[in-house]
């Protein structure tokens, strides 16, 4: 009975997406209010009826109703409680439920805290979002239905995947799906403002506190998912540029040039016809990883649908969402004049740079990525495009976004002094060459990539600092002055100063971990010792046990160091007979400047067994870079000025009217 509640529940939020695209947008034609009202009362119950489905199919999960084809095919009675829970999402069917309850989360949470929003703005706001998600609801009840009953049920199910039987995936996919689907929001906000005619500064306040959401959202997701690949997978490595991988991340940079080109549009009123086309460009990036992961085109631990007739849904869906949006944007952009003008020497050029080149760097990623699946199309041809494309082309360009992030906040509005930001700019040069000699030489380091790629890290960190440092008063008032000074900084600023050095400290990981790491793979028996770098890893011995729901071999194996004791780890391969599939559970020791990793391979014939064993410099970094980073924009977030804040009357008026 609950299934079957679940299943209305999903063609009620259906229903009531289908009158919140309509109704309001005839409301605004015809200037009725109470119909632009109805935007409201219907992302109000599109959310009900999408929570009440996903609660429903979590109940099918968690009692473990086998009659339902989704919990038959992606569960199993004798899992744990957390992953018959995670299961719900780890399957086709319910990761797409997962979406649209996030995409009826937004709508709704606009539909409250939206109300400083004109009624004409959030109606047509909330009938585009119901236009989304019209069409990911008719995606899943006639392709997808996760609600599916089976006429024999079998007596249990058929387990879940033992590499997402992992804490990881509880948090991982939903943060991600925040992101992705979040920036629906932007995409909305721009189509809206198309329709009405009204971009100006207000228009981009409402706007940014859900894009500064969905962006914080999916930087946790990815760093999320980099971790789980890092620790779960057991290769040692954090980032593979897989397909799905950057799925994720090209919606992210073009998220992040957004972010900074919706704060010329709020700041000046400029760049206006620029911050709709990235808005669009956004969420467009989303839809094409929901049909990169659900076309069944890619094989992935990411990806879940097989089906191709899934994957035609979906590519028509872009080419409506997408197609529509696009060819709007040429109809009413050339209609839209840019207010605010400024020199080449100013913050809105730099933003401006900063923009152009987070977009190059989403271009390379994306020809990386779509390329190799074209050409499969067009001529059947199978290539891969891996690691050294990226490296070669995408590091170079997102190096000089690293050195402009530093630079931009040097900058003034409108006009910059060149001979100030230039003396400025010339002491963090200076500090952080001192800074990276000091380093290559405490710790003797060598490698000239490397170093360049450390200066680059340092010079971000330098310069943020400094920044600050400077905002306070430094060094010309008193300390107490400054402390002050920095007490009262506006949490905008706190989440931009977090993001930057977050970046900066990330960055440092990545450079670390990827020039200096150390491998060492080989077969050993128990008491063979084996030099990682500095460190010494000996196999002790391997126990065999059970868990759960799996079979498996731990093994110990001590690390030291000069002869002194550093850590015992614990690596696991694990066998999952109801799923009949294994997986591995690195032993990992984190220190301040890296991790010592440790991974069980298969045993040798001669009673050995093969072993991975690793330093990685730098990985802790990278993990503490990317909390800051989404610490600093959910900081943001709590800026009341940014939340509710609206620009003076004056400056309200729109800059084009509906065309008659």
């Amino acid at each position: 009975m609950i299934v079957e509640l679940g299943h209305f529940a999903l063609c009620l939020a259906l229903i009531a997406a289908l009158v919140q695209a309509t109704l309001p947008l005839w409301g605004v034609s015809q200037g009725n209010a109470a119909a632009m009202r109805v935007a409201d009362t219907g992302a109000q119950v599109q959310f009900f009826g999408a929570a009440a489905a996903f609660a429903a199919l979590t109940w099918a999960f968690v009692t473990s109703d086998f009659s339902v084809m989704t919990a038959a095919l992606n569960s199993h009675s004798g899992k744990p409680m957390m992953y018959k829970i995670t299961g719900v999402w780890a399957n086709h069917e319910g990761s797409m439920l997962l979406w649209v309850l996030m995409l009826a989360l937004f709508g709704v949470l606009i539909s409250i805290f939206g109300r400083v929003i004109p009624v004409t703005m959030r109606a047509t706001v909330l009938a585009v979002q119901a236009m989304i998600g019209v069409g990911f609801y008719a995606f899943i009840l006639l392709t997808s239905n996760p609600f599916e009953r089976l006429p024999m049920p079998p007596l249990d199910g058929q387990g879940m995947n033992p590499l997402l039987q992992d804490p990881g995936v509880a948090f991982h996919p939903p943060l991600l799906y925040l992101g992705y689907v979040g920036f629906s929001t932007a995409f909305s906000f721009a189509v809206a403002a198309l329709i009405t005619g009204r971009v100006d500064p207000a228009w981009a306040r409402w706007m940014r506190p859900w894009v500064l959401l969905a962006w914080s959202g999916l930087t946790a997701g990815i760093a999320l998912g980099s971790w789980w690949a890092y620790y779960e997978l057991g290769w040692g490595g954090f980032w593979f540029w897989d397909p799905v991988e950057n799925a994720s991340f090209m919606p992210w940079l073009i998220g992040t040039a957004l972010l900074h080109s919706a704060i010329v549009v709020e700041k000046r009123n400029a760049l206006l016809k620029w911050t709709i086309l990235l808005a669009i460009l956004t969420f467009s990036l989303s839809l094409i990883g929901t049909f990169l992961v659900r076309s069944g085109i890619l094989t992935s631990v990411h990806a879940f649908a097989t089906d191709p007739e899934r994957g035609v849904f979906i590519l028509l869906l872009l080419a409506i969402a997408i197609g529509g949006a696009l060819t709007l944007f040429a109809w009413r952009a050339p209609k839209l004049e840019d207010g605010g003008v400024f020199a080449v020497w100013s913050r809105e050029t730099g933003l401006l740079v900063n923009n152009l080149l987070l977009t190059a760097a989403c271009g390379i990623v994306f020809v990386g990525t779509m390329y190799p699946l074209v050409l499969e199309v067009i001529t059947g041809d199978k290539i891969s495009v891996g690691a050294p494309y990226f490296n070669q082309s995408f590091l170079p360009v997102f190096g000089i976004v690293l050195l402009g992030a530093g630079v931009g906040p040097f900058l003034s509005w409108k006009r910059a002094r060149k001979a100030d930001v230039l003396r400025r700019a010339g002491l963090t040069t200076v500090i952080t060459l001192a800074l990276t000699a000091l380093i290559a030489l405490v710790f003797g380091l060598r490698d000239g990539v490397g170093l360049l790629g450390a200066f680059i890290a340092l010079w971000l960190a330098v310069a943020t600092l400094q920044d600050i440092a400077f905002r306070c008063g430094l060094p010309r008032v008193s300390a107490g002055t400054a402390l002050r000074r920095l007490i009262g900084l506006p949490r905008s600023a706190w989440g931009l100063y977090l993001g930057h050095f977050g970046i900066a400290v990330a960055s440092a990981g990545v450079i670390a971990v990827s020039v200096w790491k150390v491998e060492v793979i080989q077969t050993v028996q128990p008491g063979d010792p084996t030099q990682v770098g500095p460190y010494e890893f000996t196999l002790l011995d391997i126990e065999n046990t059970t868990g759960p729901n799996y079979q498996t071999s731990i093994a110990a194996v001590k690390v030291t160091r000069d002869g002194e004791m550093v850590t015992v780890l614990f690596p696991e391969r694990r066998w999952y007979p109801v799923e009949r599939k294994p997986s591995t559970e690195a032993g990992i020791e984190t220190l301040w400047h890296g991790d010592l990793y440790a991974v069980l391979g298969d045993p040798a014939g001669d009673g050995g067994f093969v072993t991975r064993y690793y330093y990685n410099t730098g990985v802790p970094w990278m993990w503490l870079g990317a909390a800051l980073i989404t610490l600093g924009g959910m900081v943001s977030l709590t800026d009341r000025r940014l939340r509710i804040g609206a620009p003076s009357a004056k400056r309200r008026q729109p800059l084009a009217q509906p065309a008659e």
